[in-house]
């Protein structure tokens, strides 16, 4: 039997069989064929997708279980008196489709660094937490703080519910059109130790 490398014409002939009409399906067979394969691909496409959007994922890796996890579980977004609880994706990855397929593709580029053990030891998680913490602020600054203001609204908070300083706080912020990242570093995770705050 000849191989594709001694008969050129296959390659060809291969070409112009997938471009032919088929002689035995009807359009409507193809078209309806092609329908349910595209509904199943997309349900397949979606549900991974939706995989990689849950704290267990996030924490599967011990760089994270084993640095930022236990901080986490430390605070407000963990448990609170209301029973709300944020998860990773909450906080890191868009809800809208074209900013979250956007944000996972960037964090594509995160595998390298599993790759390569950049961060694999508490002590390289620490060396790079200041690069780290900075990269995501950045992000957070650049979006508005979108993925907070999924929970957060400075208009729906009450005067009465909140208390005094914080509702003064929030309302300066809000005619001032400073966003939830410029004040609330650290309010998830642990602050780099070369932290300054630029308002102390």
């Amino acid at each position: 039997m000849a191989s594709a490398n001694e008969n050129p014409g296959f390659l060809k002939r291969c070409w112009r069989t997938l471009r032919r009409p088929s002689a035995k399906l009807s359009l409507l067979t193809l078209l309806v064929i092609g329908f349910f394969s595209g509904i199943i691909f997309w349900g397949g496409f979606n549900t991974a997708l939706e995989q990689t959007n849950s704290l267990e994922f996030c924490i599967g890796c011990h760089e994270m279980r084993d640095n930022v996890y236990p901080e986490y579980k430390e605070t407000i977004h963990y448990s609170n008196r209301t029973g709300v609880r944020a998860t990773c994706p909450d906080c890191h990855v868009p809800r809208d489709w074209i900013h979250k397929m956007q944000r996972k593709a960037k964090a594509s580029f995160e595998v390298w660094g599993k790759l390569t053990g950049s961060v694999d030891t508490k002590e390289k998680f620490e060396a790079n937490r200041m690069r780290l913490a900075t990269d995501e602020w950045a992000r957070m600054k650049e979006s508005g703080s979108r993925e907070c203001l999924n929970c957060h609204n400075f208009d729906a908070m009450s005067q009465e519910l909140q208390k005094a300083t914080p509702y003064k706080k929030h309302m300066k912020a809000k005619a001032e059109g400073k966003i939830c990242i410029d004040c609330h570093k650290g309010i998830a995770h642990h602050l780099p130790k070369e932290y300054v705050d630029p308002d102390e």
